[in-house]
């Protein structure tokens, strides 16, 4: 009788406990910390790269309510007196749930925001080209890595001020932490390692090994036994253990332009979903044999993702579509596609991050932030019927008179130069104007940017509204001259 009183007691403590911070039994938090129910409360936030906004998403109702504005769009940023945020890109949040902390790779910024108002409360400016930022399982701190050059930059999480730095491999993609908050595991972009930090006292305790130099995101099983890494060149997923001593435990393929990784579990147990951004797909594997047990299509160039509070959902950011894919994970299918703004980079979901209210304060529409045409690229000589999966993705995302194009090239020769061009002919004959070179990276694929008045002449609505035509095309750079198309407009 006496032990059944102290079960009821102990589990009433945590479960206070856990309500008082909106813990959850899902990513990044522990295992043992109870589900979270979806509600009107929850909130989904993804950085948009291309308007500066963060989208705000009522999971319950899977509807945007509308947009955090940080910055402007081009080329009103171009400006030296300009003060907004550029690239708005990288999204963390508090153990509480009560900030974001979103990172600006343009501005070398962290933002942080109050999650009941969508209220700026603090930026704090760091080194060179921050890719993402989150807070320690304690709250006390807030990582940044600094991707431009080769540190962690220490935030106290209560002065917002930086504290410390930690020296890491140069090129820092992502950090995340072990549930259990004793371990902080930092990627690298630029060289081919992964390095395990002691969060006690910002010293390295572990060294793995990638098998290329670009990882862009990590991830800890909510059981405290595995990170998962992302290599988007070559497109591959590696996974080590967790507790020293930090050894490699596996590494497959997963496919050209692997962006993210994250994890939803159930009774059935944990599972691992991957956006393959060159194939428009999340795969998902198990963590315990790493079987693959579904390929979903999502839609165009999938990047961040995050579970539910319950791990009932998948949210997934679609960067050439503009868009929020819902996927439920019972049945590993798409179940809501909901609009958002331009090219959704990092995303989270955060539940109880509005205890009181509809949340919607100094919210904006999403205007010119929802403005984006699409293309496709085939190979040169295809039936551009549409019975041939497309291996390139364009989006032309609107910024006014001009647009920002970004295209997900696949299915070239790997490692070799080429150019994002415009023809004269649908062919992809004659003469081409360069508008990009780029180099593809180990599996043949890229992600090529651009600036300009494109739309107005690569879209058969403006050609016919009296504009000379032309049509997008890559072709080889070969002695520093552009040589045939290979890939061509589909229409």
């Amino acid at each position: 009788m006496k032990h059944r009183l102290f079960v009821a007691t102990a589990l009433g403590a945590a479960a206070l406990t856990c309500a008082s911070i909106a813990c959850a039994g899902q990513a990044p938090a522990s295992l043992a910390s109870p589900d979270i129910p979806i509600s009107h409360k929850d909130r989904v936030y993804a950085a948009e790269q291309f308007s500066n906004t963060v989208s705000v998403t009522d999971p319950a109702s899977n509807t945007l309510l509308g947009v955090i504005k940080l910055g402007d769009p081009a080329p009103a940023n171009f400006s030296p007196l300009y003060r907004g945020q550029v690239l708005v890109h990288g999204m963390g949040f508090s153990p509480d749930h009560r900030t974001l902390a979103v990172v600006s790779i343009g501005s070398n910024s962290v933002t942080f925001i109050d999650t009941q108002t969508n209220a700026a409360k603090h930026t704090t400016y760091v080194g060179r080209s921050p890719h993402e930022a989150f807070y320690t399982p304690d709250g006390s701190e807030v990582w940044v890595t600094v991707r431009g050059e080769n540190y962690i930059s220490v935030l106290d999480a209560k002065t917002y001020a930086e504290k410390t730095r930690v020296t890491v491999p140069a090129g820092p993609g992502m950090q995340i932490f072990s549930p259990d908050g004793k371990y902080g595991y930092v990627c690298s972009s630029f060289n081919p390692e992964t390095v395990v930090i002691s969060t006690a006292d910002h010293k390295i305790v572990g060294h793995i090994k990638q098998e290329s130099p670009f990882c862009p995101n990590i991830a800890a099983t909510p059981d405290g036994k595995q990170v998962w890494f992302t290599l988007k060149d070559v497109g591959k997923v590696q996974v080590f253990h967790a507790e020293p001593p930090f050894s490699a435990i596996t590494s497959f393929d997963t496919g050209p332009i692997t962006n993210h990784v994250n994890f939803a579990h159930s009774a059935k147990g944990t599972f691992a979903y991957v956006t393959i951004g060159g194939t428009n797909q999340v795969k998902v594997f198990r963590a315990d044999n790493f079987e693959q047990v579904a390929t979903i299509p999502v839609g165009k160039l999938p990047h961040g993702l995050w579970p539910s509070g319950d791990g009932t959902r998948i949210y997934v950011g679609l960067e050439n579509d503009d868009a929020l894919a819902v996927i439920d994970t019972q049945t590993n299918k798409v179940v809501s596609t909901i609009p958002i703004g331009q090219a959704p980079q990092a995303l989270t979901y955060v539940p109880n991050a509005v205890p009181e209210g509809d949340g919607t304060q100094n919210l904006q529409p999403l205007g010119v932030a929802g403005q984006v045409s699409h293309l496709t690229l085939l190979p040169a000589g295809a039936d551009k019927s549409g019975a041939l999966a497309a291996p390139t993705s364009v989006a032309l995302f609107d910024q006014g008179l001009v647009q920002v194009l970004q295209a997900s090239v696949t299915g070239l020769q790997p490692k070799q130069p080429y150019a994002l061009a415009l023809s004269q002919h649908a062919d992809g004959s004659g003469p081409l104007e360069n508008l990009a070179n780029f180099m593809t990276n180990p599996a043949g694929g890229a992600i090529v940017n651009s600036i300009g008045q494109i739309r107005q002449i690569v879209t058969p609505a403006n050609a016919d509204a009296g504009n000379a035509r032309r049509y997008l095309v890559i072709a080889p750079v070969v002695s520093g001259n552009l040589g045939t198309a290979v890939q061509v407009q589909a229409r």
